[in-house]
Formats: C-alpha cells, sequence, structure tokens
C-alpha cells in the first residue's frame, strides 16, 4: 500500500500524523509525507517602500526549512509508533492543492491523507479548502482526518 500523508505542521494535520502512526498497516507499506509551501511572490515583494530579492528569498527559504522540519518530525512520530512502516518525505514549493494532487499521481498513492481545518462553509468558501480541493479531484481515495 502506498499512502502520501499531506501536512503543514497544524494541530489538524499532527492528527492526521498520529492517526496514519496508530493504524496497523500492512509490512512494507509506503508512505511519503508531503508538505508544501508557498513562494513569496513578486507582487507581494513590492511593497510601498519596495522589499529586496535577498529579503524575499530569505523568507522562501525560510518557509522551505520550516516545511522541511514538520516533514522529518512526522517521520519521527511514525517511525516510533510505527516501524514497520517505509517512510520517505518531500517538501515541494506551489500550491498546496495542486502539488499534493501532482504528487499524489507521481507517488502512484493509493491513499491520501490530510487533515481538516474544520472551517464552516462560508470560511472554506472563502479561504479555499485544500482538503476539500484533494478530495474533489484525487484519483485515489481521500481521508479527510478531523480533530
Amino acid at each position: 500500500m502506498k499512502i502520501l500523508l499531506a501536512t503543514d505542521g497544524s494541530v489538524h494535520s499532527k492528527v492526521a500524523v498520529e492517526e496514519v502512526a496508530n493504524r496497523p498497516f500492512p509490512v512494507n507499506t509506503k508512505v511519503h509525507i508531503v508538505s508544501v509551501y508557498e513562494r513569496m511572490s513578486l507582487i507581494n515583494a513590492l511593497g510601498p517602500m519596495g522589499v529586496s530579492h535577498e529579503y524575499s528569498a530569505e523568507i522562501d527559504h525560510n518557509a522551505f526549512k520550516a516545511a522541511e522540519k514538520i516533514t522529518i518530525n512526522a517521520a519521527k512520530i511514525l517511525h516510533a509508533k510505527n516501524p514497520t512502516l517505509i517512510v520517505t518525505t518531500m517538501v515541494i514549493e506551489g500550491s498546496p492543492k495542486s502539488a499534493i494532487l501532482k504528487e499524489a499521481e507521481t507517488f502512484s498513492a493509493d491513499l491520501i491523507v490530510v487533515g481538516s481545518s474544520g472551517h464552516g462553509a462560508l470560511e472554506g468558501f472563502l479561504l479555499g479548502s485544500v482538503s476539500q480541493a484533494v478530495a474533489l479531484h484525487a484519483k485515489c481515495s481521500v481521508e479527510i482526518v478531523r480533530k
């Protein structure tokens, strides 16, 4: 079985990580942990006083390092609770909705597991729910874990 576990380090994502860690999956189950970050766009970087490219590059680097730490911590939890899992990690730059779907196809995932922030209908519509987009467009099964 191949599972793509998408996490952003939020409380809701941590619940999804714990859920996967506590399940008795078959031996040799592969779990691919993915965290997606978005680069600071050039438009956002051009404030009234101007923001240097070095500053925006530093913000992007920090976002990458934070996402990397999130995946490493999730992997540690999975290894500690379920050492039979084969765990890999990846940090991806891009839009979380499309990056998760694309990586699930590349990985040939049987299941995508994501946390849900539990926003209401209006808030989800305004913010755009990653879990909802993944569930609607994935070519495999999707589990949305709620707190």
